[in-house]
């Protein structure tokens, strides 16, 4: 019975760093959908693309962990959705 245990430990401490690693990009993946998600709002209520993050932060109830992801939010124009790239640190 401890030897079962024992190696169901180890199993879950091996295949931590993988799993970790998937939630983190997932994560960065629904930050990524909510930036979009408020620029799409933005552009429906204000009638153009923000043209930064933090006008999403101050005005339409974005909040991100910017301790755990790296935003990168490119605006061409008014009418053209942002490019956004999300990367978890």
């Amino acid at each position: 019975m401890l030897a079962a245990v024992a190696v169901v430990l180890a199993l879950v401490v091996a295949a931590w760093p993988a799993v970790a690693g998937a939630l983190r990009e997932q994560g960065a993946a629904s930050v990524r959908d909510a930036v979009l998600r408020a620029a799409a709002q933005c552009c429906a209520v204000e009638g153009s693309y923000p043209h930064t993050l933090r006008h999403l932060e101050e005005h339409y109830g974005l909040t991100v962990n910017h301790d755990d992801y790296v935003v990168t939010y490119e605006a061409y124009a008014s009418n053209v959705t942002p490019s956004v790239v999300v990367v978890p640190r």
